[in-house]
């Protein structure tokens, strides 16, 4: 994964000192087993855990919140309230806090301790309470923040605080992220434009743009020794099909090879991880970036063609989140559908752009003719899906506000071989039905460009949007239309229109 920061989480805990120094002692202990238990073991979380010390009073809960703020390595902050701890003191810190907040509401027994239990268990041991009096206070002075109920060494319950860590990571990282473009949106398309100002002030994302003469100075730089080991990688990575002429077909996989390595150079200079190309807007390149884009996307950058910043952008949001997982994460397009009586499925693919991060099996590179762009031909990778649960994502400007569009699908393998599709492709069963999702995804205004990934589930995404403070719709296995439509227009009136 490219250009990660090396996240952690701080795990906060409440308590005070009305218990005595005995209590407080035995806090911290079962403060650090918990926070310890998520760096290691079967079930090891995605970032570090680390323990802070017990917290009794507001200065020092300021101070520990405004040093997370300050801190780049810090990620969001994990509360817990062993004891009861006065919420008041709470809230100077919280003022301050701007970074993501998971509260856990747990103990550190998971069952009652019926023959022993007495009462200097029961002061030392008031979760029950201690969490709700937090609670109270978060959700009086709104707050944003995850809460997750149960025993901390249960495997849901981890998941969950897994799944969450990984959400803020990528909201953390787009507050910091930086979508280059060379050339602008396709030609009057409308849901690849939208206000880059309020992207910023939601996500945080930065969208410069940047002409394409400015790659290409960076392409003459290319030294030919540099293709030549790029070229040794593909020959290792993928399965080359030299076509009818040999010659041609490694000196245009040259080319691209070129544009990879003049791309991963710009990216770099300009600190950014995720771009955005444009067919219509090619001036000083011989190709489109096809295979080179491919690979930037499987090496962690964010990608989306014809200018689509947004798609870009949430392309990298999800490869933050899926570092690690099973599963990959790609640009994707709805392309065409099959209508056939109980066999709704749709066709993703692009013109070249899919990452391979998702590949069945080891993927072909291919030379074909483009059709469009008045460019050469590109070389690309080709293959088919994998298999298994996914969820096709789209992040729409609604004008005032944005909305996260989502879909939860079954990837399927092609009953049939695509014999003359020479690009990248996967088909998938939309859920809970090919009308059904079809029809929610056009109310819900979700674009035809979309991030697509086999790692990650719904609730990476409720999570991430809650976190940047934006609308999320799921369409799933118990949407109905009737339903869905109402909770449009009852988001509309929260989210205002």
């Amino acid at each position: 994964m490219v250009n990660l920061v090396p996240y952690e989480f701080w795990f906060l805990t409440g308590s005070q000192h009305l218990y005595g120094e005995d209590t407080l002692r035995q806090v911290a202990a079962d403060a650090q087993k918990i926070a310890a238990s998520f760096n290691g073991g079967v079930q090891k979380g995605p970032y570090p855990v680390v323990y802070k010390p017990v917290l009794t009073n507001a200065d020092d809960i300021e101070k520990i919140i405004r040093e997370a703020e300050a801190s780049s390595s810090c990620a969001g902050i994990i509360t817990w309230m062993h004891t009861f701890s006065p919420a008041k003191m709470w809230v100077r810190g919280l003022n301050a806090l701007t970074k993501p907040l998971l509260h856990l509401n747990t103990q550190t027994n998971s069952a009652i301790p019926y023959a022993t239990m007495d009462m200097d268990f029961m002061n030392l041991n008031q979760s029950a309470h201690g969490d709700r009096e937090f609670g109270h206070v978060t959700a009086r002075m709104n707050v944003p923040r995850k809460v997750i109920a149960g025993h901390w060494a249960q495997g849901r319950f981890r998941e969950r605080v897994f799944t969450w860590m990984r959400a803020a990571a990528a909201a953390t990282d787009a507050r910091h992220l930086t979508v280059a473009r060379f050339g602008d949106n396709m030609r009057d398309v409308a849901v690849t434009d939208g206000d880059k100002v309020a992207a910023m002030g939601t996500f945080g994302w930065s969208v410069p743009y940047y002409g394409i003469g400015d790659l290409a100075e960076y392409l003459k730089a290319v030294s030919p020794g540099d293709i030549g080991r790029l070229m040794e990688e593909y020959e290792s990575a993928y399965t080359i099909v030299p076509g009818k002429d040999k010659d041609y077909t490694y000196a245009h996989i040259r080319e691209q090879a070129a544009l990879e390595i003049a791309l991963t150079a710009f990216l770099g200079d300009k600190k950014a991880s995720a771009f955005t190309t444009n067919f219509e807007d090619l001036h000083g390149l011989k190709q489109l970036p096809g295979l080179a884009a491919q690979r930037l996307m499987a090496s962690g950058f964010g990608f989306a063609a014809e200018g689509d910043w947004k798609t870009a952008a949430m392309v990298r949001a999800l490869k933050v989140m899926a570092q690690g997982l099973p599963g990959g994460v790609s640009f994707m397009e709805d392309y065409t559908y099959n209508l056939e009586p109980g066999a709704g499925m749709i066709l993703g693919a692009h013109m070249l752009e899919v990452c391979p991060s998702i590949a069945a099996a080891k993927p072909t590179l291919e030379v074909h003719p483009l059709g469009i762009g008045g460019k050469e031909d590109p070389a690309r990778l080709v293959f088919d899906g994998a298999p298994g649960s996914a969820l096709c994502a789209a992040v729409v400007d609604m004008g005032s506000r944005f909305r996260l569009v989502c879909n939860q699908a079954q990837a399927v393998a092609a009953p049939e071989k695509f014999a003359a599709l020479p690009v990248a492709r996967v088909l998938w069963k939309p859920e809970p039905a090919m009308e059904t999702a079809c029809e929610a995804w056009i109310l819900a205004g979700g674009g035809h460009h979309t991030a697509f990934t086999t790692a990650l589930d719904a609730e990476h995404l409720r999570d991430f949007a809650e976190i940047c403070g934006i609308e999320c719709v799921v369409i799933g296995a118990g949407t109905e239309i009737p339903a869905f439509r109402n909770e449009l227009r009852w988001n509309s009136a929260f989210w205002g229109k």
